[in-house]
């Protein structure tokens, strides 16, 4: 049966789907066993694949390697269009041979010819679709397997004919057909109320009606976008709202909404149930994908089919389960519904949130999910699509990315495991002999470095190539790892250990295929520690190549000033950046900076006394909460010791070093309503009360940040600084000051959070006054008035609260 063609009056079901994507659906079975699955196994099956067709065009002259095809079916009324990349194709005595690459960590002996039919099923569509369009009469399916432990190499083939091939498409697209219809009947009623989508609010805010018009047309055309939005526009909506309405109008989707904080993720939630409240005709299906650990239905987490029983028969039993939550009325398929779903079917909460995804219209989730190398959802991002990306607090997104693409390893943990493992001679207490042994070298250079004379950051060596010698001892350690771990598969605190060892060291080599000019490689020694550490000094070019697999993106923030500095590191370099005024009156917000103080290192000891002062006059001079933002614990703890001497009848509390999520809430909960007498919060500049605390009306009527914010000078803020020094000719600006003020403007913009919030910012610092400040400041802060002594500021803000409004600016 040759496929079948579309004809001019036929207007059948139109359905888009990889190969990969259908015979993994079908036809997997079987367990999730993460064992050796958790790193990276997509790059370094990439790798494998690259090696194994190197070697392949050397013995096949004709070997091309990732053919792309593509071809429309005709089966049961649905018109799919199934595309995909053929891991190599050349021809051997006339009959072309479509060669399909897995690599696995299977023993051996258990890789057999049937033991995964999805596998055969992606190499025989491949040959069905390069047959039917060459008009050949058969083909070979070639199903190559490279063991990664024994490095082994095990091959399988078939010769098809055209027809049996056909046959075999036609036999999964129908098997595929009900999914497909429902697939494209959601599409059609999403898409459609979308079209008449209205927005859920009777009136628009000040701000935000702009902001939906620049978010829909990036949309529309394609291309990104940097918004800074002052708080009170609304942001969470009016980039979802837009962005949907650029689906009901034409573009394919899904959303992304990603986020940095957890917080973020509730607020697009919110938002979505918002629109939902107020069209109860929509269809619209949306996913909250949850880390792994907090979604986890068991006690500790542990993704093997022996200990997990969400795990063992998961792929036996998903598709069921994924029929099931796709019919949920709600159509938002957070957390909770999620787990409640997956404890009915037995099924991984975690993985059926990431299967869900692929349903769904808008995904909400972290950062990590596009950017990080590791677990981005590559079931989406194989290819380029015409995705939504929307990234919330897009100021946190530069750090995050370089965090994602640097690694870092402590000699400690190699000989601690070596210890751990007992007496006796191993292969593997050898190979991590030798690997503590070039830390022990590294340690040897950072104290001859340290000895030189001009030494400015003590035992500490930087390097702008990577170890090799270390990398293959490196290499060498994970495959003792490796073969310890599969014989050793009983779930105790060594085999933790090691596992994370082993998922650490293959972090570390990901990194080192990457390393460039982008990077550093840092070596500390400290005693008889010793950290190595790969740092990605710029995560531009890695963004970059993000972004480019979507349609549209558009990162917004309060703080994205200067907005060239934002577009540089998110490599958004043609981007179109908007700045939006506040939608809060100026009147509300009195803005001081007390002139006659430095907080520069230097002048720490004695300003402290000073700044002491005048924190005492300003929460005296209104009752309500006031928070206090300091650039270091050191010098928090100094003033606040002296706040307590000097004044023991104002209330006070402090940000401990260490506080988990319950003591932070603790904390918070201290800033009550109109509270009868003043209490003053003592926390750090760009800790976690500098953003994302949402302290409403009299619950924070003040905020004191002193300085200016710059990160701390050290080895590793200097590297980065001599890198934009060489490479913007901005080093100062990019490793410390645009850093620093936006710290400075989030911890500010703690304060004013509703039109009806009234109060006190005060900056300490001459620094803010000069023209390298000024100009990052946002617009509405032209009101800043500057105060040279304490009753210069208490006259002000006796001025602010019994009069309502600020002092003319001078």
């Amino acid at each position: 049966m040759m496929s079948a063609q579309l004809s001019d009056n036929q207007t059948p079901l139109a359905v888009a789907l990889s190969v990969r994507r259908l015979v993994e659906f079908l036809l997997r079975t079987g367990s999730i066993d993460s064992r050796f699955s958790g790193f990276d196994r997509a790059n370094e099956g990439a790798r494998i694949h690259r090696r194994l067709q190197r070697a392949a065009a050397k013995e096949h002259e004709d070997y091309k390697a990732e053919v792309a095809l593509r071809q429309e079916y005709l089966c049961d009324s649905i018109a799919y269009t199934l595309e995909g990349r053929a891991d190599g194709i050349f021809t051997r005595e006339g009959i072309p041979v479509i060669e399909e690459i897995k690599s696995t960590t299977l023993p051996v002996p258990d890789i057999t010819e049937d033991h995964a039919p999805e596998h055969w099923a992606q190499g025989q569509l491949y040959a069905a679709i390069y047959t039917l369009q060459n008009n050949l009469p058969q083909a070979t399916v070639l199903l190559t397997y490279f063991q990664v432990d024994e490095e082994l190499t095990v091959r399988f083939e078939r010769t098809y004919t055209a027809e049996e091939l056909d046959a075999i498409v036609h036999d999964l697209l129908h098997q595929y057909a009900p999914w497909a219809r429902f697939a494209a009947d959601w599409k059609q009623k999403s898409r459609s109320a979308l079209q008449t989508l209205a927005f859920p609010f009777a009136g628009y805010r000040p701000g935000q009606r702009a902001m939906i018009t620049e978010v829909y047309k990036i949309c529309q055309d394609g291309g990104q976008l940097l918004c800074q939005a002052p708080t009170g526009i609304g942001k969470t909506m009016s980039v979802l709202f837009p962005a949907l309405k650029a689906m009901g109008n034409g573009v394919e989707g899904p959303i992304f909404y990603l986020t940095a904080r957890g917080t973020t993720r509730a607020a697009a939630e919110s938002a979505l149930a918002l629109l939902r409240a107020g069209d109860t005709a929509l269809s619209l299906r949306s996913v909250t994908l949850t880390a792994k650990d907090k979604i986890c239905l068991c006690e500790s987490r542990e993704c093997t089919p022996d200990a997990c029983p969400y795990a063992n028969g998961y792929f036996d039993r998903i598709k069921d389960a994924l029929w099931d939550a796709l019919q949920d009325p709600s159509g938002a398929l957070g957390a909770a519904l999620l787990q409640e779903y997956a404890r009915k079917h037995r099924v991984c909460p975690f993985e059926m949130g990431l299967d869900l995804s692929l349903w769904s219209d808008v995904i909400i989730g972290d950062y990590n999910y596009l950017f990080d190398p590791v677990v981005r959802l590559q079931r989406f991002f194989e290819s380029r699509g015409d995705y939504l990306f929307l990234i919330d607090e897009a100021h946190n997104l530069p750090d995050r990315a370089s965090e994602m693409h640097s690694a870092t390893l402590e000699k400690t943990a190699f000989y601690q495991a070596k210890k751990d493992l007992g007496q006796g001679k191993s292969s593997l207490k050898t190979a991590l002999s030798k690997v503590n042994s070039h830390f022990i070298e590294w340690r040897h250079r950072c104290e001859e470095e340290a000895a030189k004379p001009g030494a400015q950051f003590g035992q500490t060596i930087f390097e702008t190539a990577s170890d090799q010698t270390f990398d293959r001892l490196l290499s060498k350690l994970c495959e003792q790892l490796e073969i310890w771990l599969d014989e050793h598969r009983e779930p105790d605190e060594l085999h933790a250990e090691l596992l994370q060892l082993y998922f650490d060291a293959r972090s570390w080599l990901r990194v080192s295929e990457t390393f460039d000019e982008h990077f550093v490689l840092q070596i500390n020694s400290y005693g008889s520690k010793v950290r190595a550490s790969m740092l990605c000094l710029d995560p531009s070019d890695f963004l970059a190549a993000d972004f480019s697999l979507g349609r549209a993106a558009v990162l917004f923030s309060a703080t994205l000033t200067p907005a060239a500095y934002y577009k540089d590191l998110c490599g958004l370099r043609q981007a179109r950046a908007v700045a939006l005024r506040s939608p809060f009156s100026q009147d509300h917000m009195t803005l001081l900076c007390a002139q006659n103080v430095s907080t520069r290192y230097r002048d720490r000891e004695g300003s402290a006394s000073t700044i002491v002062s005048y924190l005492a006059a300003m929460v005296r001079a209104h009752t309500g909460n006031y928070l206090a933002f300091f650039p270091s614990y050191a010098y928090m703890e100094k003033v606040y010791e002296s706040f307590c001497t000097e004044h023991p009848n104002l209330t006070v509390c402090k940000q401990e070093s260490t506080m988990n999520e319950e003591q932070r809430k603790a904390f918070l909960d201290q800033f009550v309503p109109h509270p009868a007498q003043s209490l003053l919060g003592f926390v750090v500049l760009g800790g976690v009360f500098g953003e994302g605390v949402d302290l409403t009306g009299d619950r924070l009527v003040g905020v004191a940040v002193i300085g200016p914010g710059l990160p701390q000078v050290n080895s590793r803020q200097e590297q980065l600084r001599d890198h934009f020094q060489k490479t913007r000719g901005s080093g100062f600006d990019y490793a410390y000051r645009f850093p620093g003020m936006n710290k400075v403007l989030q911890a500010a913009g703690r304060l004013i959070r509703t039109p009806e919030d009234r109060g006190v910012v005060l900056l300490f610092d001459d620094r803010f006054l000069s023209p390298d400040y000024l100009r990052l400041m946002p617009p509405h802060w032209s009101h800043l008035r500057t105060v040279y002594a304490e009753q210069d500021l208490e006259d002000a803000l006796q001025a602010f609260w019994q009069e309502g409004t600020t002092d003319t600016p001078k």
